[in-house]
This record gives C-alpha cells, structure tokens and sequence, in this order.
C-alpha cells in the first residue's frame, strides 16, 4: 500500500510535471549533519530503471531532474547527464535547495537550471580523498581541497613576497613534509578532471567554438577564481557574475511547488535534524544504571531517493544503537547496522 508520504509526493511531482511539461525525476540524497550521502554511481542504476520506464520517443521527452545534494563522486555527473540525454530531448535541472559541488557540475548539463530563491550552486574545486592523505588525531584521513593547495602557493609567492626559485622550492618542501607527494599528485589531477568535466558537460548545450571563451570563463569561476569550497552561489550570482544563462527563476506557482517537494524530503530523511547516536539512545533509556548496557529499538534512516511518478526507489540504513553507561556517568554508543541498501517503495 502506497504510503500517505508518497501520495503526497506524487501530487507535488505531478503538478510540476504539468508546469514544466516534462518528465520529472528527483534525486535527492541525505544532507543530515552527521549523516551526510554522497552522489554516487548506484544512484545512477536506479535512475537508469525510471527512465526505462519512458514510453515516450526521445524526440518528445523532456526530463527535469529535481536535485538536492551536497555533492560527491566526481565522475557521477557525466555519466547521469548523458544517460539522461539518450532518453530526452531536453534536459532541466531543479534546484530547490542545495546543489553543490557534483551537483553543481550536473547542473552544467542541463539546458535549463531552475532555481528556487533558496536554491544554491557551488564551487566544483574537489576536495580529494585517497590513502596518502594526512590524518587526523584518531586516525581518519583528512580531505584536501584543491584549492587550499594552490592558496599556499598564491601565500607564500603574493603575500610573503617569496618569488626566489631556491626559497619557493624550500616553500613546497615543507607542505611535502606535512603531505605525500602522491597526495598532492592526487590534487593536481582531480582539479584537471574536474576542469574538463565542467567544460565536456557545458558543451552539451553550448557551441564549444562560438561560445569557447564563456565556456572557460565560467569553469574558471567555478573552479579557482571563488577561493572558498562552501561559497553558495545564488541564482543571480550564477546568471549575472558566472555568465550561466542556462539559470532561470521559475513563476510563482512552480516556485511554491517546489519548495512543498524539497520540505517532504527534509521531513522524511530528517534532513534539519543532525544524528546523534547518543542523545537518541539517552532519550530510549533515560534512567539507565551505571555499568548496565542496552540496545535501542530498530531504527530506518532514509539515505537517497530516486523517485518519479512511476516508482520511487529508497536508499535505506536500519540500524540499532548499543549504549553503556560508563561508571563516570557519561554513556559510550556504537550505532549497529542491521541491513543497508536500496528498496522500492509501493
């Protein structure tokens, strides 16, 4: 039996179909502080499952893909734009919210990107993961933006004033010693990739040789010229500063749709509400002894959806929370997982 969420969905996702005369497809993954989902590519074998559901010839079809992500695998938007143009005609991203990094280069292969006034492009300078990366106090790997490596750089020529070839090899020596060579390898390859994704996706839409210059212009903007990753771009920003004319405001009507859709989502993934284990298990057993272990009930946390009119396929975490209260009062929790995957939902 359909869930009373999911009716309430489909009437959203309908009526913005019917604005838009298109065929709506929502990708949504989990920004929840804590409990963070990347863009990855078994999103993309889900929505390769709605659009084989299409009837219609690609001739006629026009696919918008409503998009809320924080980002994630670099190689994802290539291959879930041009999956998506081997089925339509034409190609609209909706942004209600947040689209950043991945996001924001799947939104360069769009023909039309509508944004809500809360909606938000950001910087596609990777930040980069692999196992040279420095770590932290307990052990886990520290992300490397791009652009904090070329900052240090830009640091030490700009405002240290260190242009002497012998003092500027000194300069990198030292951020060598504080990360692996390969690790700044790495940096340097993930920010070319990401270079020539963003220009490969705008030249789907875009004359590479008339409108080559404005190409470049906006992958420079994007990547190196706004210094901060978590910079959020607003639509006029990307319109009038970044020179992407494929941004459009939706009317009122639309706007009002889709932002009821984007609250059904932060409502159903707890999306304003950051997961802490701790407090969760503290509010089921509030007057536990000290010494005395429990476990939580079972919990589901949704993750992704993949969602259309046709189906609507559920990233899913069950998980269970075991908790000890510690002779000092404070109480240690390890979240257990019970299963993890992809459902559909009826």
């Amino acid at each position: 039996m359909m869930t009373m969420a999911r009716k309430e969905r489909l009437n959203f996702i309908t009526e913005i179909q019917k604005k838009t005369a298109s065929h709506v497809i929502c990708y949504v993954t989990s920004t929840r502080n804590n409990l963070e989902v990347q863009m990855a590519m078994d999103s993309i074998r889900k929505i390769y499952d709605h659009l084989q559901e299409i009837k219609k010839p690609k001739s006629k079809t026009k696919i918008s893909l409503f998009l809320h992500s924080n980002g994630g695998d670099g190689t994802v938007p290539w291959r879930l734009v041009t999956l998506i143009r081997e089925y339509a005609e034409r190609f609209t991203v909706l942004v209600p919210h947040k689209a950043f990094s991945a996001a924001t280069l799947t939104a360069l292969g769009a023909d039309e990107i509508i944004m809500h006034p809360m909606g938000m492009l950001g910087p596609t300078d990777p930040t980069v993961m692999n196992p040279f990366n420095p770590a932290n106090a307990i052990g886990q790997p520290i992300g490397i933006s791009v652009e904090d490596v070329s900052a240090y750089i830009a640091l030490i020529k700009e405002d240290a004033g260190i242009q002497h070839e012998d003092e500027l090899v000194q300069a990198f020596n030292k951020l060598a010693e504080k990360v692996h060579p390969l690790a700044l390898g790495n940096v340097k390859r993930s920010i070319s990739q990401s270079r020539m994704m963003a220009k490969k996706l705008l030249s789907l839409h875009m004359d590479a040789k008339k409108a080559g210059h404005q190409i470049d212009e906006i992958v420079d903007n994007l990547t190196s010229k706004l210094f901060y990753h978590g910079h959020p771009i607003n639509r006029k920003e990307a319109k009038s500063h970044l020179g992407l004319n494929a941004v459009v405001s939706p009317n009122k009507h639309l706007e009002t749709l889709m932002w009821k859709l984007y609250l059904d989502y932060e409502n159903e993934m707890l999306i304003d509400e950051p997961f802490q284990p701790a407090m969760e298990f503290s509010a089921q057993f509030p007057n536990l002894a000290a010494g005395a272990t429990e476990i939580t009930p079972a919990v589901t946390a949704k993750l992704c959806f993949v969602e259309s009119v046709l189906r609507a396929d559920v990233s899913i975490w069950q998980y269970v929370i075991s908790g000890t209260k510690l002779p000092n009062g404070s109480i240690q929790v390890t979240p257990i997982t019970n299963r993890q995957g992809w459902i559909r939902e009826p």
